[in-house]
């Protein structure tokens, strides 16, 4: 397996028009975008320093701080998850976890945090893992849990990040109906719902966990 991808060219320079234009192409409500730094002039320091400067994750995308939206009941769904993976990787030591707060590239100009993300160790020779603060290496697996100011046009933009940079398995995970959406490419999905089993294969072999396991295990929160 491919240890890191080859370097991607920088994003091409994007200015928009109007402040619509702006929503329209990050896909978010007006409430999650910094405007500090300046539009378009955003790093992925920034991203990775956003908790320290504004008090809240951000995502990087071209160029503008987008805040990463989670509650803490969603925040409880992805530790659990984290929970039952890291017990099947202590018998079958593939792979390491990365938690919400962990940056990882996407494509250019592009960096997304999500919610629980899957990394082989082949990934990295010799379980050397790369510097600075973002890993620029495929997540093999990544999971978003989806909060109330997620939008449908934020969601497939992940997605197709995810895939176009070699993603292999994506869980879309809706709490409050408490299903999950299992995408092996952008477009298609498999609904599951809490009486099914979630499959970690082909990228976590052997990998099971009956969804109403995990949920009952992170405790019931009445739909507002």
């Amino acid at each position: 397996m491919a240890t890191i991808t080859p370097p991607q060219p920088p994003a091409p320079p994007w200015t928009p028009g109007t402040v619509a234009e702006l929503l329209d192409h990050l896909g978010v409500p007006a409430s999650r975008v910094r405007l500090h730094p300046p539009i378009g002039t955003a790093t992925e320091r920034d991203a990775t320093e956003s908790k320290h400067l504004h008090g809240t994750l951000c995502e990087l995308v071209d160029g503008t701080l987008v805040e990463k939206a989670m509650g803490y009941f969603e925040s409880r769904l992805s530790h659990v998850l984290s929970f039952f993976m890291e017990t099947h990787l202590t018998n079958h030591p593939i792979g390491f976890i990365l938690g919400e707060a962990g940056p990882v590239k996407t494509v250019a100009g592009r960096v997304r945090m999500p919610d629980v993300g899957f990394y082989r160790w082949d990934q990295f020779p010799g379980k050397s893992l790369p510097p600075g603060g973002v890993i620029p290496v495929p997540v093999l697996l990544a999971v978003e849990i989806l909060s109330p100011s997620n939008t449908a046009a934020e969601m497939e933009s992940k997605r197709r990040e995810y895939f176009a940079s070699g993603t292999r398995l994506y869980w879309e995970v809706h709490p409050t109906t408490r299903q999950v959406r299992v995408y092996h490419n952008a477009d298609e999905f498999t609904p599951l719902g809490e009486n099914d089993i979630l499959a970690g294969d082909p990228v976590i072999p052997g990998f099971k966990l009956p969804i109403r396991v995990w949920f009952d295990r992170a405790g019931n929160r009445p739909v507002a």
